[in-house]
């Protein structure tokens, strides 16, 4: 699925990247974990809003992140994903919700 698909279900906070593909979803809190385990093409489901959570999917070639539970995003965060081709959602679910749909919307 395309990330563009994932606007009518999470709020955008950016998306420079609506044609990349999301293969996957990868919920994690600890970003050493998601280096080490996230696929390329996954979603990042995550209640982690800071700059460094950008990085981490940059890294790891992931194609969004999924901040939960409406979690504030820092404006410097909005920033480094737009620089990053990164695209940014945002839900008021919590992670085990937000996962449930990804995989739903997948499946679909």
């Amino acid at each position: 699925m395309k990330c563009g698909e994932l606007s009518g279900e999470f709020e955008v906070i950016t998306m420079p990247a609506p044609e990349s593909g999301v293969s996957g979803g990868y919920t994690s809190d600890l970003l050493s974990d998601v280096m080490a385990h996230a696929r390329q093409g996954d979603a990042l489901i995550t209640i982690q809003s800071h700059k460094n959570t950008v990085a981490v999917a940059a890294l790891a070639g992931l194609s969004a992140i999924i901040l939960c539970n409406s979690r504030p995003v820092p404006e410097d965060m909005a920033e480094a994903a737009a620089q990053e081709d990164i695209n940014l959602f945002r839900t008021p679910d919590n992670q085990f919700e937000t996962s449930c749909r990804l995989r739903r919307l997948l499946d679909a």
